[in-house]
Formats: C-alpha cells, sequence, structure tokens
C-alpha cells in the first residue's frame, strides 16, 4: 500500500451504521517509509460511535480508557501542518498498557481450577495489551477528526493474545466458555458485595454483564455462581491488618497499591506523616469533572476520634454532587507539607492530561493555608459556610432546649457573620449576643472556648474570600454525613486509631459505593441506588417540591411555611426566611444539617425583593464594589482596579451569552483574538513554510539545518 505524507487529500469516510468500528474504515498508511501508522478520516461528531463500535469487538470485548491527551486553543498557533491537532486524545485498551503478571508473560495466577483450594480472586485486568489509538481534533478543520491506529491488534509485547475469548489462558481449562471478566464487571460485582447486596441479586448483574464475552449455558452459570461466591468469601474474610503493627501494616499495603498512591512520606524526626490515595478511577473523574471546574476540600474531618485527620478533594459530577477524587491522611497542615502533596496530586493528573486546569477551589475551614494553593493550581479560592453552620446549629439544638430560644440565638449567630460587610464592630456585636442569651450558659460557655478566640479569623476569611453557594454547600454537607456513616459504625469504633482500617475502609466500601452510584446514573441501571444518589442532596430533594407547597408570612416576614410532600397534614414552619441560617423545625436539620425546606424557601426569597440576597451573592456584590471603589486617587492602582473588573465582567457576559445562545458556533465567532506567549501569537492560520532568512556564516546555515531536522523529530513523535 502506497504511504502518504500528506492527509490535505484524504477522503473524509462517514459509515452508514450507527456505531462502526475499524472494520467499517478503509485505512491509509501515512508517515514515512521507516515509520508509519494507518489513519483515517471521520467527522468529530462521530468519535464517541467509533470508540463504542471498538469496544464491542466480539472477538476482543474491552473498554478503552483515555491514556494521555493535550488541547490547544484556536488560532493559537501562527504556523501549522494539515495534520496539527486542536485536541489530541490517545486511547489504550483497558487490558493494557502494564502488565501485571511476573516478567510480563503468561500471568502464573490464570491457570487455575475455580474449585481448587486457591482463593485468590481472578487476576487483575492489566494483561499487557498493546492495542491503542490516537483521536486528532484537525486544528485546520476543527470538525473533522484524524484516527491514527498505532496497533490493532489486542496482543501483548509477545504477540499472544491476551485477553477475550480467544485467549485459552483467561482463567484455566474453561477459558473458552468463560473469558476473562473486564474490570467494569469485575467492580460492579465487588461494589455490589461490599455494600452487602444479596448473594442473588449480585449473580444477575455478574451474569448480565459477561454475557455480553459468551452465550448463557448451564455451565456458565455454574461457573459465574462459584466466582461470585468465591469473591464474596474473599471480601468478607479480607482483614486491613496485614501486620500487628499499624505502621508496618500500612507499609505493606503500600507497596501493594503503588498504583493507586499519589504521595506518600513516612514518619521521621523532622517529617511528618503523609499518604496521598487516588485510585485510577478517581484520577480519571477528576479529569472528567475538574478540568474548568470547581474542586472543593473536605479538610478537617475525623480530628478528634482518627489517628490522623482526614482531607478529601472532591470535584462535582454531572448532577452537581460531591465526588471524592483523592483522599490525603495526615495531621500537618503547614505549607511546606501542603505544597508537597499538591504538587504531586497536580503532577499526576497532567502526566495524563497536559491541559488540565482548574477554575476554583472551595475550602471550609479558615486554618487551612490558602498560598499553597495559589501557588500549585494558580486559581481563585472560595470559602464555604457548610462546617461552621452546622457546628453552631448542632450544638444550639444540643444545649437549648427551647425550640424558640434556638431559632432566635441562630438568627443573632447569622447577623454576627452578615455584620462583617454592615461595618459593625464585631466586638460590640459579640457583646450584644452574650447579653441576649446570658441564661443560655451551656451554649454560651462553648461559645466562647471554642469560637471566640478564633471567630475573628473566621470572619475575615468570609470577607475576604468570595463565599460558595448553598448547592455546593449542601454537596459537600452530604459527602460529610455518609463518610461519617461509613467510617463511625458502631463495629469499627475500636479499629479509629489505626490507619490501614481507615486506608481499607476508604478503598473499599466507600470507594465502591461512589463507584456503583455513577455506574448506575450513567448505565441508567439499579434504578434503587439511581433514585437514593440522585436524592442523596437537600439541594435536589429541594428541587422535588412545588412553589406552591411553600407559603410566605408577608406582614412580617419571619418564617415560612412548607407543605410535606409524603404527608400533606404535616407542615415545617422555617424561620428567619432567605437566610443561610434559617431555622427548620425538621428532623433533618435539627441534627445540624441544610434541609430541603430551607433551601426551597431561600430559592423563592431570591427572587422577592423584600428579602436580602443570599450570602454568596452579597460577597461577590462586595468584591465588585471593593475593587471599584478602592483606589481614590488617579493611580496606577486604579488602572489595576478597573482591569481586574473588566476582565471579570467580560467573563461573565460571555458565560450569559454562552448559556442563552442556540449556536455555540455564533459564539465563537463573535469572540476577540487572544493574544499569547511571543512564539505563539495568534494570528489568522498560514500554511507550512520552510523560510528562513538568510545568513552571513556557516553557523547560521548548521543552525537552520539543525531547526528543520528537529521540526522533522518533533513532527515524526507526534505520531508516535
Amino acid at each position: 500500500m502506497e504511504i502518504i505524507e500528506t492527509i490535505s487529500n484524504l477522503p473524509v469516510q462517514n459509515p452508514e451504521r450507527e456505531d462502526f468500528s475499524s472494520a467499517d474504515l478503509i485505512w491509509t498508511k501515512f508517515g514515512t517509509a521507516e515509520r508509519y501508522d494507518d489513519v483515517a478520516l471521520i467527522p468529530y461528531a462521530r468519535v464517541d460511535e467509533f470508540i463504542i463500535g471498538e469496544c464491542t469487538n466480539v472477538e476482543f470485548p474491552t473498554r478503552f480508557h483515555i491514556e494521555r491527551g493535550r488541547k490547544r486553543t484556536k488560532r493559537s498557533l501562527k504556523e501549522y501542518k494539515d495534520d496539527e491537532y486542536l485536541e489530541y486524545r490517545m486511547y489504550w485498551c483497558s487490558f493494557g498498557p502494564e502488565n501485571y503478571g511476573e516478567g510480563g508473560g503468561i500471568l502464573p495466577s490464570r491457570r487455575y481450577r475455580l474449585n481448587t483450594r486457591n482463593r485468590a480472586a481472578r487476576p487483575q485486568s492489566m494483561r499487557g495489551c498493546t492495542c491503542h489509538f490516537v483521536v486528532k481534533r484537525l486544528y485546520a478543520r476543527s470538525s473533522l477528526a484524524l484516527i491514527i491506529y498505532n496497533d490493532r491488534r489486542h496482543v501483548n509485547k509477545a504477540g499472544f493474545v491476551c485477553h477475550g475469548p480467544l485467549d485459552r489462558d483467561a482463567i484455566g481449562p474453561g477459558a473458552k466458555k468463560i473469558p476473562y471478566v473486564c474490570s467494569e464487571v469485575q467492580q460492579q460485582t465487588m461494589s455490589m458485595i461490599y455494600l452487602g447486596i444479596p448473594e442473588e441479586n449480585v449473580l444477575e448483574k455478574h451474569m448480565e454483564g459477561i454475557q455480553r464475552y459468551c452465550g448463557s449455558d448451564a455451565k456458565v452459570k455454574s461457573l459465574a455462581s462459584q466466582y461470585v461466591h468465591k469473591l464474596g468469601m474473599i471480601i468478607k474474610r479480607s482483614t486491613h491488618e496485614l501486620d500487628l503493627d499499624d505502621q508496618a501494616s500500612i507499609r505493606l499495603w503500600i507497596e501493594r497499591n503503588k498504583k493507586s498512591i499519589f504521595f506518600y512520606q513516612d514518619t521521621s524526626e523532622t517529617d511528618p506523616f503523609i499518604l496521598g490515595i487516588q485510585t485510577e478511577w478517581q484520577l480519571q473523574q477528576m479529569i472528567r469533572f475538574g478540568h474548568r471546574n470547581i474542586i472543593a476540600v473536605d479538610s478537617t474531618f475525623g480530628i478528634k476520634r482518627l489517628k490522623y485527620p482526614l482531607c478529601t478533594l472532591l470535584v462535582f459530577d454531572s448532577r452537581q454532587h460531591a465526588l471524592p477524587v483523592a483522599w490525603v491522611i495526615t495531621r500537618s497542615i503547614a505549607k511546606l507539607d501542603v505544597a508537597k502533596w499538591m504538587k504531586a496530586l497536580l503532577h499526576r493528573v497532567r502526566a495524563v492530561d497536559t491541559g488540565w486546569k482548574v477554575n476554583g477551589i472551595i475550602i471550609d475551614d479558615a486554618v487551612a493555608e490558602i498560598d499553597p494553593i495559589r501557588e500549585t493550581f494558580s486559581c481563585p479560592i472560595l470559602f464555604s459556610l457548610w462546617r461552621i453552620r452546622r457546628s453552631w446549629l448542632k450544638h444550639v439544638v444540643k444545649k437549648c432546649v427551647n425550640i424558640e430560644v434556638q431559632r432566635e440565638m441562630f438568627k443573632h449567630l447569622g447577623q454576627i457573620v452578615y455584620s462583617i460587610w454592615g461595618g459593625v464592630d464585631l466586638d460590640s456585636t459579640l457583646e450584644k449576643f452574650f447579653l441576649d442569651f446570658v441564661d443560655q450558659t451551656s451554649f454560651m460557655q462553648y461559645f466562647k472556648d471554642s469560637w471566640v478566640p478564633k471567630i475573628e479569623m473566621w470572619l475575615t476569611s468570609m470577607k475576604m474570600l468570595p463565599l460558595a453557594s448553598q448547592e455546593a454547600s449542601g454537596a459537600l454537607e452530604a459527602y460529610h454525613v455518609k463518610l461519617k456513616a461509613k467510617l463511625y459504625d458502631d463495629a469499627n469504633l475500636g479499629s479509629l486509631k489505626r490507619v490501614d482500617w481507615l486506608v481499607h475502609r476508604l478503598t473499599t466500601e466507600l470507594h465502591s459505593s461512589y463507584w456503583l452510584d455513577r455506574y448506575a446514573d450513567e448505565s441508567d441501571s439499579f434504578q434503587n441506588v439511581k433514585e437514593e444518589y440522585i436524592a442523596s442532596t437537600s439541594w435536589h430533594r429541594a428541587l422535588q417540591i412545588p412553589d406552591s407547597a411553600v407559603t410566605l408570612d408577608n406582614k412580617d416576614r419571619l418564617f415560612a411555611k412548607v407543605l410535606s410532600q409524603k404527608d400533606s397534614s404535616i407542615t415545617r414552619q422555617v424561620w428567619n426566611p432567605g437566610s443561610e441560617f434559617a431555622h427548620c423545625d425538621c428532623l433533618w436539620s435539627l441534627q445540624g444539617n441544610l434541609c430541603k425546606h430551607v433551601i426551597k424557601v431561600n430559592m423563592i426569597c431570591e427572587n422577592l425583593k423584600s428579602y436580602q440576597p443570599s450570602m454568596s451573592f452579597h460577597s461577590f456584590k462586595n468584591i465588585l464594589m471593593d475593587l471599584w471603589i478602592k483606589p481614590l486617587d488617579d493611580s496606577v492602582a486604579l488602572d489595576l482596579s478597573t482591569a481586574w473588573t473588566h476582565q471579570m465582567l467580560n467573563q461573565i457576559q460571555n458565560l450569559v451569552e454562552l448559556n442563552n445562545s442556540s449556536d455555540i458556533g455564533n459564539v465563537v465567532n463573535n469572540m476577540p483574538l487572544k493574544w499569547v506567549a511571543k512564539k505563539s501569537r495568534t494570528s489568522c492560520g498560514k500554511p507550512y513554510s520552510t523560510l528562513f532568512l538568510p545568513s552571513s556564516s556557516k553557523n547560521g546555515v548548521k543552525n537552520a539545518a539543525a531547526f528543520k531536522r528537529n521540526r522533522k523529530r518533533k513532527r515524526l513523535s507526534r505520531l508516535r
């Protein structure tokens, strides 16, 4: 077959089938005589259909994951070739590229019968498969995608078939009838077992998963039943104690799970203990939902009860639920230590997607160091009120018996927070609060001991940083409640001071729970799990309450009534409506949580001028006003303030225009040119040329020749 060196004349292929694969395309060799690959040109809009077709290969059923990716902005290249990319994604078969077998050959653990005494589970899915391809969204023609298939064979480096029905060594003598279970089905089965789902239901879903590999006969069902039963026994008998000594046990776990560790620092005389955990699935979710989005930090879980506190990094998924994508176990909050694990995490993410960037990070603790966040992620920082609100409400309810006193006290605590924008002296506000509730000695003692020494620091953080929305606060609180329920079970109270127990619970039960939630939502299966997942946040539960169920007190605006949707004879009262510090008499709110009734009432009050705006909007408005009124003289500070305000205004206008537009192409065409670095200034695209300035010396000729060779190497490296 002829080898081409340009794709300008390559025809665009658009198969009629809904999902198509490489067998439906005509491939052309592209490159040089020494190095070339099979390529095909398809519409960019049909890339997902091509990937689905490749996954449903009868002989080699699999999944493809993004091994690495890069992006460019439009008009960022001054000169470009016809195969330059706007977006670059390398997809690799999920049975590779690593090989977990000894020596990279046939896995020794594959050769066993299920009815033997060997209790080892099936081997990991990493079989060393070399099948991978690249998808390039073309820079010159962004509506087209160039598929570069580097290796279409599902074999390992030795050239042997390493998965699927043709792999004779998949699980032993029955491999042709029971092929290897892919990691997705295996994770699904493990998640259901960890969550305590009955074995009959687990087997039913397991059979549905493996039916795409083989038929369904008596032997298939028998061996699948043995596999599910055996995996269940392994999970039930597994223990977190790999060694009696906790420190030695955690070292053994780290040695066995290196791919799930992004940072580890053992305890020494100078360095504190730090353990950063992120599974491959969490890494994919962080890349998917964290790019150009918000990341939240739940930073102070288990300070009093765990051996080392737990810090969780969360992204907001497609339903704006908080999804844990990394766990950090450490007691240190020093700048140097925080910077270490944050840089390691960012390096791990950008090793897969070099263009990954976060738009903002939400913190929930005023003690948290913000300098490492700004230096590492280079993004704005927001502050969430959910932790201080939850702490105050729980202790108000616990230490004050009278519900009317609870309402007034919680309302006054909210006024203390609102006072940061009113220019009111903090000392006088606190003094008035102490005088009004002087008879509530139990709460006052708690407040003076726990909050008075640090309340100024917390209020300063709230004033200096933008405040996060109620939806984000509700999502963070939902994760915190779920984490607390999973870890603080009565049966595990004796293990709270062991790190290996904490790691075991996080990476098994909690990880499986979130994996199954996302799988149920995206695959539209496990309807009970999906419904519980959707309704897991107070924000989504509030959306199910109709506006007609809410009645406001229009006279004094002291309270609102919300009619229960389950029992029409029950009505909930929300005092101090329109405020984040509203008080509801439902059980969920009395436990210190942000309930659906408060959120629903606040949603309605936001559209009424007679009620004060939310704290997040109030914070945003004050930040803009501070930028506008701060410089009183005609100085450079005025120029800087004007530039910041104008930049923020442009971003808001573009976002509003994008949300209101039905055609994104019109929005993109109306955007101004964006000037970047000098070497890649934006201008209208020019065809690639090899023109050089004349040189008056031999060195100039040598440099020009070296420049040509370097460009050729770069061009070839992109194909590899």
